[in-house]
């Protein structure tokens, strides 16, 4: 299982003429043949990026053109038996004020800290591996690492 940053996601769909959209291509073809997941807090990024050219009701149809396109697996937070303010203020305050002593934005924290408690996460894949290096138990790999490192264990 690997996970993606909104970064290559992003890539995909507003920089067209972005020097790495081959290797992001080929990254996210590849991840599509190791279960590939982002968080919710990925996707709402993005789309929120997207906003500004996309019409509403191609907005709202992202789980055709994103998460179907890629077979993504979205990863949500357990809310399941959580009382709501507790889950507030763990989710948005505390765990992600404990990441930002190590340097890093709001966003970033949401989407590691979910990631991190994803079972069988093998790397996360993000063009701003170095923003993570030293943040996260999780192998961190731009997505030309990733195809490397695919390549290299197919033999």
């Amino acid at each position: 299982m690997v996970a993606l940053d909104t970064d290559v996601l992003l890539l995909t769909f507003a920089y067209h003429r972005d020097e790495r959209q081959t290797d992001n291509a080929l990254c996210l073809a590849l991840a599509q043949e190791h279960t590939p997941v982002v968080t919710i807090y990925s996707v709402m990024e993005l789309l929120g990026q997207l906003s500004f050219n996309l019409p509403p009701a191609r907005l709202r149809q992202w789980p055709s053109w994103l998460q179907n396109r890629y077979g993504l697996t979205i990863v949500y937070p357990p809310t399941e038996g959580v009382d709501a303010a507790a889950f507030f203020a763990a989710e948005f305050v505390e765990r992600p004020l404990h990441k930002m002593q190590q340097r890093m934005p709001f966003l970033d924290t949401l989407i590691l800290n979910l990631l991190e408690a994803v079972p069988g996460l093998e790397f996360f894949v993000t063009w701003n591996a170095r923003h993570f290096a030293g943040k996260t138990g999780l192998p961190v790999l731009t997505p030309r690492q990733y195809i490397a490192r695919a390549a290299s264990s197919r033999g």
